[in-house]
């Protein structure tokens, strides 16, 4: 690995929930290979219990944003009411501008279909990013 691919790797936890099974499948021997632990579920419902009974620390969400019953943005609402710190990107065969034309912004977002390299890139920002954790209202 060159010294650009160094710096993409790391060792936090991941929680992938994706709803397809190849895209999920992929995500997961990408992100392995840059040397992270990854969790996986198949929807949000499994997300939440993954979550609960995972007892480690979980340092990133990495959710597809539009899947059968609770979709991204609500998983990410709701695991952060009880993992504070979570980071949180989010992932979508829609492109940015369409889902904050429906009202959404997301701060982390990267579009589907990406190439390893990018999605590497996207985790190690949303996981080194200072960004401010609202707290849940």
């Amino acid at each position: 690995m060159n010294s650009s691919t160094l710096s993409l790797r790391g060792t936090e936890t991941i929680l992938v929930a994706e709803d397809e099974d190849g895209v999920r499948s992929l995500t997961r021997e990408v992100l392995e290979k840059y040397g992270y632990t990854v969790l996986e579920a198949a929807n949000g419902e499994e997300a939440l219990k993954v979550a609960e009974r995972y007892q480690g620390p979980l340092h990133l969400l990495l959710s597809d944003v539009v899947m059968p019953g609770i979709g991204g943005p609500e998983l990410a609402v709701r695991l952060r009411m009880r993992r504070p710190t979570l980071r949180v990107l989010l992932m979508s065969g829609y492109d940015e501008h369409s889902l904050a034309a429906g009202g959404a912004g997301y701060a982390s977002f990267i579009a589907k279909p990406f190439r390893p390299e990018l999605l590497s890139q996207r985790v190690r920002a949303a996981l080194d990013s200072v960004e401010t954790i609202r707290p849940v209202s």
